[in-house]
């Protein structure tokens, strides 16, 4: 169990690393929100590839590299929307 949850974490650490290099612009985030945004993201991968690809609905479960660095980049894109109507309004 106890490596299970360390690989998340240094998979999470990596593909948040990946995608926050890739994504433009600053991201005010430390190293505990980047993994949390590399594992969020590779659900959201996940779910994003079983909508376009088929299978079961909103299934959860976690996507390869490629998929968990994409989901990762929508999870910045939507953080960055977010923020910027929340600075606007």
């Amino acid at each position: 169990m106890i490596m299970l949850v360390l690989s998340w974490i240094l998979f999470g650490g990596i593909v948040g690393l990946i995608a926050r290099a890739i994504f433009p612009g600053p991201q005010g985030m430390g190293a505990w929100a980047t993994i949390g945004l590399g594992i969020v993201g590779s659900f959201v991968g996940g779910i994003v590839a079983n909508l376009l690809f088929g299978g079961a609905v909103f299934a959860m479960h976690a996507a390869g590299w490629i998929g968990s660095i994409l989901g990762s980049l929508i999870v910045l894109a939507l953080m960055s929307l977010a923020s910027r109507q929340r600075s606007n309004g």
